[in-house]
């Protein structure tokens, strides 16, 4: 215990008792300077975790903490006298005690001390992507599923969850969007960690991480660095120019992926040639497939999406259809998230739930 000075008494009163949480994704040791200041000023420091990461660090600095997993009642009985008690949370935060001071506290039959919640590091933005790391190390390791997983295995649910991002976005359906970003962010995170065992040409998530870093800062110079961008088509014709160099293609068409749906396809094609300055007639042929192509030359040019506009007349195709069966709108709605449910089963959700 960091005891108080003979010549200094504790002033009398219920005391006080700091509960100091921490967070396991930053590196232990690293804490805030009021978490120090109370660490240091405290009568006692207790933790009920003696493997907890960070007690090797208070140690270190000078700290006594000792092993004790006191009850509510035991804790309030050390702080009397005005004396403060810090108290290192494991990482559930010590709930029974917490429920035990409030249970306490609300009897009215006990003089309570002063209580504080003190955080002693805190999460960056972006830190739960270590979880999700993590998670996917285990089940990559353990689940007999998911450790036999091959990029080529994968792939139809990449694309399966990227339809299902866009359905939500079209949808308006916020909590959807939250859900199906993370199954994309999934898909990242599990091809990524089965690039790691490639026995040649291994990588990380943080290389895959690095390398968009790295993108990203050299195609906005007018964020990094001293170019000028006012309007968003300077930021589009920078963000070309450094692409071009970067790439160095001999068509403005390579990497235009050609498995994509046909009307996207099209667009996108004579996006690449309208971009860079190139007046390249649409073929001339018998059949729909040339029509399809005119019409999605002039959703491009009349800044549409064709896929988009085709999905939403295909939705209210489908509602009218339903109508015209006699389904009220509100089974239509459940029918369509019954759907959705069971195209998310089906698809095994890429790892077990």
């Amino acid at each position: 215990m960091n005891a108080s000075s003979p010549d200094h008494a504790p002033a009398a009163g219920p005391g006080r008792v700091v509960l100091l949480t921490t967070s396991h994704r930053v590196a232990p040791g690293l804490l805030s300077w009021p978490a120090w200041q109370a660490l240091r000023a405290a009568d006692a420091v207790l933790c009920a975790d003696g493997a907890h990461p960070q007690l090797p660090y208070l140690r270190e600095a000078g700290i006594t903490v000792r092993e004790a997993s006191p009850t509510a009642q035991e804790l309030v009985d050390a702080c009397a006298g005005g004396r403060t008690v810090v108290v290192v949370a494991t990482g559930e935060g010590e709930p029974a005690l917490t429920d035990g001071l409030a249970r306490l506290a609300g009897s009215g039959r006990t003089a309570m001390p002063e209580l504080e919640l003190l955080p002693a590091s805190y999460d960056l933005p972006g830190a739960r992507l270590l979880d999700l790391v993590q998670v996917m190390d285990r089940i990559r390791a353990e689940c007999p599923w998911s450790s036999r997983q091959t990029h080529e295995d994968l792939a139809k649910y990449g694309i399966e969850e990227a339809y299902e991002l866009v359905e939500a976005i079209e949808a308006g359906d916020r909590e959807e969007l939250r859900e199906e970003l993370g199954d994309v962010l999934l898909q990242v995170v599990f091809h990524s960690r089965i690039a790691e065992e490639h026995p040649d040409a291994p990588f990380s998530v943080d290389d895959v991480a690095g390398g968009i870093v790295a993108k990203l800062v050299h195609r906005h110079p007018h964020v990094f660095g001293d170019e000028k961008a006012e309007t968003p088509e300077d930021v589009k014709e920078h963000w070309l120019r450094t692409k071009a160099e970067e790439k160095r293609r001999s068509s403005v068409t390579e990497g235009v992926p050609l498995g994509q749906p046909g009307l996207a396809l099209a667009a996108k094609l004579v996006s690449r040639a309208r971009t860079a300055g190139l007046d390249v007639p649409l073929p001339q042929g018998e059949g729909i497939g040339y029509q399809l192509l005119a019409l999605a030359a002039r959703a491009e040019a009349e800044g549409v999406d064709p896929e988009a506009a085709l999905r939403a007349a295909a939705r209210a195709y489908r509602d009218a259809i339903r109508q015209a069966e006699g389904v009220a709108p509100e089974a239509i709605r459940r029918a369509t998230d019954g759907h959705r449910d069971a195209e998310t089963h089906e698809a095994g959700d890429t790892v077990d739930p």
